[in-house]
């Protein structure tokens, strides 16, 4: 079950999920025919709100446990107009009331030159109210990640909220994108390792980072022909996989910088929630970070500016000290 502001035309996240008759106006919903017998695929549009709905499919996700429920936001942003719904149920249900729930949250969520309204789900929101293993959230950056994590989701025998969060220009990036057998295999992995980078005594610098920086960290270390730098994706940050990081980190025991890479803000995004956790993991190495200034609101108005700031923020990641 999945509702949102446009979901059923496909402008956001699910692409093409409605297909309408351009002569007769008669419609067609492909994943209500993958097979027979299938079970129910329902897909609804809601009017721009948020509160009413989020709250409405919190409780549908509490009567039909067994149904996958999700409830998409025009842009990350959005979820602001839910706060109530999120701080009083979706996060604090279990712990307040016993009440378990399946309910995945779909914000986009990324810095695309779109201003400040249209960049930041406010993840630092959501890792401020993690506590307990009370829901995840995590930000795929590949097709096949995205698949898995949707269908752990469901096939999980117990329920915890989802938070997903992902840009929408990953919808068109090719570097997104997944070979078939990876969606046919394989599951979902909350830390994805580096397969590009030279072999583990050879590099001597680690980033770490989520989402689709990632993408354009390695565009930029293959321009560079850069082979002494690995690139780690941090794919759930909460429940927080310190045993799969440390184990990535043990790869590279010679490397000597360890860079927390992020698009937002210093006083935003996941980094005052990533550093104390991955400070234990570095076997003393010293952390550092590569980020916007802080900022009173997400992103800039401006697309020239923004796309200043992403080339500095890329161009600083691969900046060695004293280089």
């Amino acid at each position: 079950r999945l509702t949102g502001q446009d979901s059923r035309r496909g402008t956001f996240n699910q692409r093409h999920a409605v297909w309408v008759d351009g002569l007769d106006g008669r419609e067609h919903v492909p994943l209500q025919h993958l097979r027979d017998p299938q079970g129910p695929f329902g897909l609804f549009d809601t009017a721009l709100s948020e509160a009413a709905p989020l709250g409405f499919e919190y409780g549908y996700s509490r009567d039909s446990p067994e149904t996958l429920v999700l409830w998409e936001a025009q842009f990350g942003d959005f979820a602001n107009g839910a706060q109530v719904i999120i701080d009083q149920f979706v996060v604090a249900g279990e712990d307040k009331w016993g009440l378990l729930s399946g309910l995945v949250l779909l914000l986009p969520h990324g810095y695309e030159g779109q201003g400040p309204e249209h960049s930041s789900a406010r993840v630092e929101r959501f890792l401020d109210l993690a506590g307990e293993d009370n829901i995840q959230v995590c930000q795929p950056s590949t097709a096949a990640q995205y698949f898995h994590l949707l269908r752990r989701q469901a096939m999980r025998r117990w329920r915890k909220p989802l938070i997903v969060l992902t840009p929408k220009g990953m919808l068109r990036a090719p570097a997104a994108c997944s070979p078939f057998d990876d969606l046919t295999r394989g599951r979902f992995r909350p830390l994805l390792p580096d397969d590009a980078s030279a072999a583990g005594e050879e590099v001597d610098r680690v980033l770490l980072c989520s989402g689709k920086i990632a993408h354009e960290l390695g565009a930029e270390r293959a321009r560079r022909k850069d082979r002494r730098t690995a690139i780690l994706r941090l794919e759930q940050f909460y429940p927080f996989p310190a045993d799969d990081l440390r184990a990535a980190l043990g790869r590279y025991a010679g490397a000597r910088e360890i860079v927390w890479v992020q698009e937002e803000p210093g006083n935003m995004g996941a980094l005052d929630f990533v550093r104390p956790r991955l400070q234990p993991l570095c076997g003393g190495r010293h952390i550092m970070t590569v980020k916007r200034s802080e900022s009173a609101s997400p992103a800039t108005g401006s697309a020239r500016a923004h796309l200043l700031e992403q080339e500095a923020l890329v161009a600083l990641a691969f900046a060695r000290t004293g280089a």
